[in-house]
Formats: structure tokens, sequence, C-alpha cells
């Protein structure tokens, strides 16, 4: 199979080891390079650029300097922008997309449709955000004469400012779209930002920059570090000029980050963890139950945060749905992203393949029933490839239940009552969204109102791109998507005046 080359320069020259952009400029890393590695072929996809935390300091250092005045900017001028960026990006999609497939192994339709495409949506989206009103009118006050001055009639306009410099810190299971959600509202409204991108995968984000300055972004009002040493993102957290941190991965590298925000009083948005449990009663449709839950085994090979990767199943029809779910996993085409009618891709690494597996051996020795999967492909010599995988007869104490395994890993538990289902759910130190499947409508509202989770699908795994998204618990803080993300990346600034 042949790499792809990556293309991460101002030059766009085929070969070229990437660069790093800080303050306008393509630099030369400090770090020298490392590789970028095909998950799917364990080739090399290209060489990206490893930063010294002097050259994120300088970065998040640039962010600062360039924030006076874009945060001036008219509304107007910061939409033409983010359109504009949206348009080369689309210019440029097929190549975007073949990058990103080799980057991140996601299958073809994955690669374009779910990644590229809502990463351009993205920007199309908050240039129209940028216009949105960040002034909003309160009612008048009447006031008694006291100590604070005379009577008076008091009026109250809120404001939403920008925060300042925001680094952002994106995941590996989705190098355009993750991205794109953070960089694109936080130019929206007037922050600068400093992107630090998955070590995995992060000549994607490169090219969203490359766009963004063909697009007309001032210098520094965008910049790109990436580099496979931890310290890297800790630098681009603990830098004095950065005022907020959005960060997407893991609840325990959010747990460190917000220690380092803490002590500084940086603001915080964090996309953290998810074990989402799909509640399926006795009355459900099973068939929508089962593709629904089914795209766990397909979106990212289950590298996916918000997936129903634990299914409690009302005890009246466990059998049944476990049966189709093993049904379910025979029509999923396991292999090479690249050919055609492949559903499961390889996941990110070898590494994370090592992770999965012996998540699924700590659940055979648990107690859990291996019903599908369990085992490495075998005839797939190259990639780094699980099985998709359905534990059932689970209990909710096994680590493969309270866990998340970031794979194509489902766990099933049994419950009998309503009050059983619900408390087996909230039973978790996850809360990003959750699922009900039940064909009396009223009880499934009834349901998703007590579950503990930002939020709930009822009888789908589908999404409103303009509700908030974000999680309870150790699943995150903050909310972003729509409207909710340029309120995330805003300060709120109130205005009193004499009526």
């Amino acid at each position: 199979m042949t790499a792809v080359t990556a293309v991460t320069t101002v030059a766009g020259k085929p070969g070229e080891p990437g660069r790093l952009f800080i303050g306008g400029e393509w630099v030369e890393p400090d770090g020298g390079h490392y590789e970028v590695v095909d998950p799917a072929a364990e080739s090399v996809v290209g060489l990206a650029p490893e930063a010294s935390r002097q050259q994120v300091y300088e970065a998040a250092s640039a962010a600062r300097e360039a924030f006076a005045a874009w945060s001036r900017t008219k509304p107007e001028q910061r939409a033409a922008i983010l359109d504009r960026a949206a348009e080369l990006m689309q210019r440029d999609f097929a190549a975007h997309a073949e990058l990103a497939q080799a980057e991140s192994g996601a299958t073809t339709g994955t690669a374009r449709g779910m990644q590229v495409a809502v990463g351009v949506a993205r920007f199309r989206r908050y240039a129209k955000g940028a216009l949105e009103p960040v002034e909003q009118g309160l009612p008048p006050q009447i006031n008694e004469a006291g100590p604070m001055g005379r009577a008076g009639v008091l009026g109250a306009l809120a404001v939403r400012q920008p925060v300042g410099v925001v680094t952002c810190i994106t995941s590996y299971n989705n190098p355009w779209a993750n991205p794109a959600g953070k960089v694109a509202p936080a130019l929206a409204m007037g922050n600068t930002v400093v992107v630090k991108p998955a070590p995995q995968d992060p000549l994607s984000v490169y090219r969203m920059a490359a766009a963004l300055e063909e697009a007309g972004a001032p210098a520094g009002v965008v910049n790109v570090v990436s580099g496979a040493s931890v310290e890297v993102g800790a630098a681009a957290v603990d830098s004095p000029d950065v005022d907020m941190v959005s960060f997407t991965g893991s609840t325990a590298v959010g747990q460190r980050i917000a220690e380092v925000c803490g002590r500084g009083m940086k603001r915080q948005l964090m996309e953290l963890g998810g074990k989402g449990a799909a509640v399926v009663f006795d009355d459900a449709d099973l068939d929508s139950a089962v593709a629904g839950i089914g795209t766990t085994y397909a979106f990212y090979s289950g590298q996916i945060c918000t997936a129903p990767t634990r299914v409690l199943v009302q005890r009246g029809v466990y059998e049944a749905l476990v049966e189709r779910l093993a049904r379910y996993i025979g029509h999923l085409k396991v292999g090479d992203p690249r050919a055609p009618g492949t559903v499961v891709g390889p996941v990110i690494s070898a590494a994370h393949r090592d992770r999965v597996e012996s998540y699924v051996e700590l659940g055979r020795k648990e107690g859990a029933r291996v019903v599908a999967g369990g085992e490495r492909p075998v005839d797939l010599e190259r990639g780094f490839y699980v099985a998709p995988t359905l534990l059932a007869d689970c209990t909710n104490d096994m680590r493969v239940v309270r866990e998340e395994i970031f794979g194509p890993v489902v766990v099933v538990v049994p419950f009998d009552e309503e009050d059983e289902g619900v408390a087996l759910a909230n039973d978790s130190d996850y809360g990003l969204i959750d699922y009900v499947w039940s064909g009396d409508v009223a009880r499934a509202f009834r349901v998703a109102r007590r579950l503990r989770a930002g939020g709930v699908g009822v009888n789908t795994v589908g999404r409103n791109m303009e509700a908030p998204f974000g999680g309870f618990k150790k699943s995150g803080v903050g909310r972003d998507v729509g409207s909710y993300a340029l309120h995330a990346y805003s300060e709120l600034q109130a205005i009193v005046w004499p009526g």
C-alpha cells in the first residue's frame, strides 16, 4: 500500500518534513521530526514537527500579541475569513480526506463524510456564528435611595466578550471535525488560538492552518504546535499567555490539565471519556436498537466517546437482543479502510490494539461470556485491527462495564424493572450521552429525564448539531456545539448605567 505524503508547509512541496505554524510563519521545529504511521498499512504517512517548550511559549505569545487587534475586528470580517477557509478546505477535499484516512485509519466514508465534511461544515456554521448577537438587554431595575446612592432606575446589558488566548488540544479519533469544532467558534468569538493536535494524526491540522492562512487570518491568530512528547501539551496548558484550555481526550489527562488550569484560574472546556448506557426496554423496536448500538462497531472502530458501549437490557428481551447484536457483527466487514465495503478499520496504534485486547481478556476472567469476536483477525497481516467483540452476561461491578475501553467492544447487562435500569445507567463515573429504546414514548422521555448524562438519545443515536454537547460527572466540564460553543469561548460582562 502506498503511503500518503504529508503536505504541511506553506510551500506545499510533497515530501517535505512538516513545520510548525507560529505567528504566521512556518517554522522549523527545535525537536526535529517524528513519524506519523498509517494504522492500516503500518507505513509512514509523513514526518510531523516536534516543538520545544520554548516554541510552544512563542506560539502562545504570538497569539497574545494578535489578540488585541483580532478581538476588535468586525464580526463580518471574522465571518468572511472563516467562510473563505471553509471554501479552501472544500477545494482540496479529496486530498484532505486521503490524508485524514492515512493518519487515522478511518474508512473512506468516515474520512470523507464524518471527518473532512464535518470540519468544513463547522467552519461554515461559525462563519454565521460570528454574526450572532453578543449583547442582551436586561430588564431595568428600580433602586431605592441608600448607601450606594440616590434612588433611580438602572439599565443593564449582558455582553459576551472573547476569553483571550485559547489552547485547543484535540483528539486522535477525528483530525478534522474535532479541531474545527474548537478553532472555528473560538475565532468567531474573537479569540486567538494555539492548537496542539493529537500526536498520532497532526498533519491534517496543519492543512487546516494553511487554509486559514490563505483565507486571510492575520499572523498569530492561529498557531499550531505538535509533538509526541508530553512536554508539548504541558507547555500549551501552563503558558502564562494562555487564558483558556479546550481539551478533548481521556478523563485522566483532563484531570491533570484541570489541576494546572485551576492554579492559574484558566477557563476550561473539557470533553472527556464516556461509557454510554443504552437502556433497552422489553417493548423496544429491537432492530432499531441493534442498528443504533451497532454503530459502536463501525464509527472509528469503536474509538468514539459517544457510543452506547454499555447495553442495559430488560430481561424479557435480553437473549433476543444479544442474538441480534451477534448477527449484526456478521455484517461488518473488518479490514483495509480503503477497500469498498469495509465498515471497521484499524484502531489508532499497536499499543491501543493491545489495550483493547487486554480488556477483552479481562472480561473473560471477570466471567463475561464472549458471544462474538474476542480474537485478532487472522487474515490481516498488517495493521492494528481488533475484531468487534460482544461481551454478554456482565454485571455492573466488572471493569469492562465500568471503564472506557475505546474500541469495538460492547458489554451487555440485564435488568428487571425500570428503576433498576435507571440505577444501573447512573451507576457510572461517566455521563456523556446515554440512550433509551422503548415503544412507550412517555416512558422513554421519563427515563431520559432521570439519566445523569449530558445528552440522551430517545430511540436514536442521531445528533442535533445545534443541541448543547458535553458531559456530567467525569465526562467533562462545559458545553459546546451550535451557539453553545460561542458561549463556551466567551466571558460574560455586565454593563450597568443610570436610566
